[in-house]
């Protein structure tokens, strides 16, 4: 890996490689690839017939609104990525990320330097705030439209103006009393080590994902959702005997009031691997499914859990950031990267906002550049985490199957269907390519759900 490194690095250092150019042809080219598979798409939705598995399970009506919903998401979909590829260029084109880095060092004036020392880091901090502010900003018109248009006329939003501007004042604040000490930690470790920090970040990251899946849930979700723990009765007696069966540490059953926010249904579980779980029911789920149903598509969730699939993914996780640090390594300290996109060290005065001075080249920048570069990688990325997703999901199915709730899994996906008018019929490569879960049509096959319809 280090030799492969060591040529990368090689190559970047040349002054002469365009990085503007390059650059903007992967932005454009991300989009270009994009909008072709979302036409593909929608061509697959002008399929007057269904998938021969899910004949005479949805009806004409419940297809056509389907179908409606999935060409209305389509083109919300072009819209938005033309949206975001214009904001892209403009960046590109007039040096916003030096004018936004030196916006976001004018604020540290304003603070008494002993509350908040001037640093690299210090600075690094000051302009993801601004970043993460002025991306909010810019994202609201498409978030209105998205939860009061789109989803409202298919009936699926329940926000109000009222928490939907709740939630992002809650979710900004988060953000700054968590990932401003996340943030200050990981930007630490360059400073501390900045020719061998490889092994030092993908450590740090491991404990922060680690750390996340055991707070988040617990003290996160609860301030936007009341977490009602589930009442003695039939479904939770079900519940519990199926744990017992298959050795499940089930802890706790809640219902959640996901019906606030959307109509739409789910079910998970949350808990580290080796200890004991939750189980978060949606209280959509819970008043339109019957018993069987609810406990079938549990089985499938213990499926994820018997099969260690979460382990995987962490590994999965880890072995994609240190392929991600490790080439991130031949290219941090590319000063002609950094010169190209307005970036420059040294002294003199900053009053041309384009050629912002600073005491070295922030590594902050150097990641956001790095990631415009990876886009052909994060691309294929996409494909091998939806392959390997959706293999695990297979497994899940599988798992619920071998237990005997095939067929109430099977009614269950088909009810889940119907109610969030998921899409029928869908594009092979689109799929592959968006989605993390196999449609279902495929599931329904894997389950062999007609043979077993019939053994009924």
């Amino acid at each position: 890996m280090m030799g492969i490194v060591d040529i990368l690095q090689d190559i970047l250092d040349s002054s002469s490689i365009p990085w503007k150019t390059i650059i903007t042809g992967f932005t454009v080219a991300q989009f270009g690839f994009e909008t072709y598979l979302t036409y593909r798409q929608y061509l697959a939705l002008s399929n007057k017939n269904l998938p021969p598995v899910l004949v005479g399970e949805i009806d004409d009506e419940t297809f056509q609104k389907s179908e409606a919903y999935s060409r209305a998401k389509s083109k919300f979909s072009i819209v938005s990525n033309v949206i975001n590829l214009a904001q892209n260029l403009i960046f590109i084109k007039f040096d916003i990320l030096p004018k936004l880095w030196h916006l976001g060092n004018s604020f540290a004036q304003y603070f008494p330097s002993r509350f908040f020392p001037t640093s690299t880091i210090a600075q690094s901090l000051y302009f993801l705030t601004v970043m993460s502010n002025l991306s909010a900003l810019m994202g609201l018109p498409l978030s209105y439209y998205q939860h009061f248009v789109l989803e409202e006329k298919f009936g699926f939003n329940k926000l109000t103006i009222k928490l939907w501007i709740s939630d992002m004042i809650k979710s900004s604040l988060l953000g700054a009393v968590i990932g401003t000490p996340v943030l200050y930690l990981f930007l630490k470790i360059f400073e501390k080590f900045p020719s061998n920090f490889l092994w030092y970040i993908c450590l740090f990251i491991l404990v922060v994902q680690i750390l996340a899946l055991t707070i988040i849930p617990v003290f996160i979700m609860p301030l936007f959702n009341k977490f009602t723990p589930l009442e003695d009765g039939e479904l939770k007696t079900e519940i519990e005997n199926l744990a017992k069966k298959v050795g499940f540490p089930l802890d706790k059953i809640f219902i959640v009031d996901g019906s606030k926010r959307s109509s739409h249904s789910n079910a998970y579980f949350t808990g580290l691997p080796f200890t004991s779980k939750r189980i978060v029911l949606y209280d959509t789920l819970v008043n339109d499914s019957t018993t069987d149903e609810i406990v079938a598509v549990l089985a499938h969730e213990i499926g994820h859990w018997q099969k260690s699939h979460l382990l995987r993914m962490l590994a999965f996780s880890e072995t994609h950031i240190f392929l991600v640090f490790s080439l991130f390594t031949a290219a941090y300290q590319n000063k002609s990267l950094y010169n190209a996109f307005g970036f420059f060290a040294g002294s003199g005065s900053s009053s041309d906002i384009s050629k912002v001075i600073t005491p070295q080249y922030p590594i902050i920048i150097g990641f956001l550049l790095f990631n415009d570069l990876l886009q052909p990688l994060d691309c294929l990325s996409t494909f091998l985490t939806n392959l390997v997703s959706r293999a695990h999901e297979y497994q899940s199915d599988a798992y619920a199957k071998e237990l005997g709730y095939a067929p109430h899994l099977a009614r269950a996906l088909i009810n889940l269907q119907i109610k969030n008018l998921s899409t029928m019929n869908v594009d092979p490569l689109y799929s592959s390519y968006h989605y993390s879960h196999p449609t279902l049509a495929e599931r329904l096959i894997a389950i062999e759900y007609k043979n077993e319809k019939k053994d009924q």
